[in-house]
């Protein structure tokens, strides 16, 4: 029998509650980073890379369900059941702008732009805020059949996704006529939905199941039944050969995503996973459970075919580099000497 190698992760205490959703910002001069919603109404912003905590944002009244950076890193956005979505000044904490709703507020994204603001909640409304012009009126897009859950932007924001709460399918509406242009059919609720950093796929979880979705055509390109019910899957970013998933079993799984076969299963949480997410370089992932912490993944060789060192042509397909980084608890700056 394989004796598999434990994963040690990087833990992120500091919430008091539930983590429910983790996003990471694009690579940026600075790095990358990443941000977390909890219960405790206080998104908190940490080094995507390393884990450490950077700052709290300080000011909801409620349970904070969304959290999202802009493609800079310079904002972030959050939603909460205080009815309000706010803005922040990632570099300082401070409120930039907070928008009033009608009733709880649990997705929120920025537009690619990172001119525009999307929300979706207990409303049943989509509404676009204009950042440059942050006290107009939000334009409002046609009636969510149900409770909105989630929301992202695709095609250069000409497209919007959103999934409900209380019934299954995603919807894909045009951003300019402000309709439904399509409904990605699935037997339950969708927990999570994720664009692909390429574009190409569409990821999404409902009851066991995960699923990936050619996201220019619509079409099914791959479904995968779980071990159990899951709350979130993410799809590596670089090569797109491999997904993770977190759900009710408390385990965050690694599978292939040609195969579906699982290539790791990480146990350490002491609650549901409720989010996962990849870091923009692939290299590491995060999840967010029910027990408040965080932790954070590296990936690492999974199966043989990966550590495999010769090819057919006689070259090595690792490189001493590629080693060194993998070494646990170092990191390779660019000028290539090692930090402890």
């Amino acid at each position: 029998m394989d004796k598999k190698k434990v994963a040690v992760p990087l833990v992120c205490h500091g919430h008091s509650r539930p983590v429910v959703d983790l996003f990471y910002s694009p690579v940026t001069p600075d790095g990358y980073f990443l941000i977390s919603a909890s219960k405790d109404s206080t998104p908190m912003l940490r080094n995507g890379e390393t884990g450490d905590w950077i700052g709290t944002f300080q000011g909801h009244k409620g349970a904070v369900w969304s959290a999202c950076l802009d493609t800079n890193a310079l904002r972030a956005a959050s939603g909460s059941a205080d009815f309000s979505a706010k803005i922040w000044d990632a570099l300082t904490g401070d409120v930039l702008h907070s928008f009033e709703h009608k009733h709880i507020v649990r997705a929120c994204a920025f537009s690619e732009d990172t001119h525009m603001l999307l929300t979706g909640g207990f409303e049943k409304i989509l509404r676009i805020y204009d950042l440059n012009r942050p006290d107009a009126a939000p334009r409002e897009i046609e009636k969510s059949p149900g409770s909105v859950r989630n929301v992202t932007w695709l095609h250069s924001d000409q497209t919007i996704l959103s999934c409900c709460t209380d019934m299954g399918g995603v919807r894909l509406w045009d951003v300019r006529s402000g309709k439904i242009v399509q409904t990605l059919e699935t037997k339950s609720p969708v927990t999570s939905a994720e664009v692909s950093q390429d574009g190409r796929f569409i990821t999404t979880t409902d009851g066991s199941s995960v699923k990936f979705w050619d996201a220019n055509h619509y079409g099914l390109v791959k479904s995968y039944n779980m071990p159990c019910a899951v709350e979130s899957a993410s799809l590596e970013p670089k090569y797109g050969n491999k997904f993770v998933t977190g759900g009710e079993d408390m385990w965050v799984r690694v599978f292939d995503f040609f195969t579906g076969e699982e290539l790791a299963c990480n146990k350490g949480h002491h609650g549901p996973v409720h989010c996962v997410r990849f870091s923009p370089v692939g290299e590491s992932y995060a999840s967010g459970s029910e027990d408040g912490t965080i932790r954070i993944w590296q990936l690492g060789p999974a199966n043989s075919e990966d550590q495999e060192v010769a090819t057919a042509n006689g070259k090595t397909k690792v490189t001493a580099n590629d080693v060194a980084r993998k070494i646990e608890g170092f990191h390779i700056p660019k000028d290539g000497q090692a930090e402890g």
